[in-house]
C-alpha cells in the first residue's frame, strides 16, 4: 500500500495541510504545513497504530505524545538518515509550496 492511499488532513480550500511524506513498518510520517505558530521548531508528526508523537528535526526529541519504543527507534533511524530532506521538506511547507515524498525505512 502506498503512500497516495493514506488520508491526508484537508482544510475548507480542499488545500493538503498534513500531507504523508514516507510510510514504513506500519508508521506514517506527516508533515504539518500550516503548524509553523504551534511549535516554532521544525518537526514531523508521526502516527502509529492510534498513537502520535511529533518530533523536533533535525534531532528527533520528543515533543509531545509517545509511540511505543520499537517503531521509535524505527523513526530515530529514519530521521537521521533523512535530516537534509526533512529540513529542506519543513522549509517548503512553511512557505507554502507542496512537500515531496521521503524513501522510507527499508
Amino acid at each position: 500500500m502506498g503512500l497516495d492511499s493514506f488520508r491526508t488532513t484537508i482544510n475548507k480550500q480542499r488545500k493538503v495541510i498534513m500531507p504523508a511524506i514516507s510510510m514504513f513498518y506500519g508508521v506514517v510520517i506527516y508533515i504539518y504545513c500550516l503548524d509553523n505558530k504551534n511549535h516554532n521548531k521544525p518537526h514531523i508528526h508521526v502516527k502509529y497504530a492510534g498513537s502520535e508523537v511529533i518530533l523536533g528535526l533535525p534531532d528527533g526529541e520528543i515533543m509531545e505524545g509517545s509511540i511505543p519504543n520499537n517503531k521509535m527507534k524505527l523513526v530515530e533511524a529514519w530521521i537521521e538518515i533523512h535530516k537534509e530532506d526533512l529540513l529542506a521538506n519543513w522549509e517548503l511547507a512553511v512557505n507554502g509550496q507542496e512537500v515531496f515524498k521521503i524513501e522510507p525505512l527499508k
